[in-house]
């Protein structure tokens, strides 16, 4: 199997719907932009955010096993995809891509 690098590549924060929909919350998101984690063996690293492994596990392990061209050349990496979490208010993307076989 490949080894997967996971890249937050931007992280945003919309300040507005926070105000108008969300609830205060104690804690959010801790991930930076830059901040990378390698998934081997198309499993979750273990200080991934559970919630953004969700959005992206079924790449990732895709990835892992060298599948990839997702949705017709989507990537201009064919062995890549870029994905977003699910927060709708800090909603973070990141940029998966295989690395190197194993």
């Amino acid at each position: 199997m490949k080894k997967v690098k996971i890249t937050a590549i931007r992280k945003v924060q919309y300040d507005d719907l926070m105000a108008r929909y969300e609830n205060p919350i104690a804690h959010t998101c801790d991930v930076c932009e830059g901040q990378s984690w390698i998934s081997e063996e198309g499993k979750c690293p273990d200080d991934l955010c559970p919630e953004a492994w969700k959005t992206m596990r079924e790449f990732v392990e895709a990835l892992a096993r060298g599948e990839g061209n997702f949705y017709d050349g989507w990537m201009k990496n064919p062995c890549s995809a870029m994905i977003s979490c699910n927060d709708g208010f800090r909603p973070v993307s990141f940029y998966i891509e295989a690395i190197e076989k194993v």
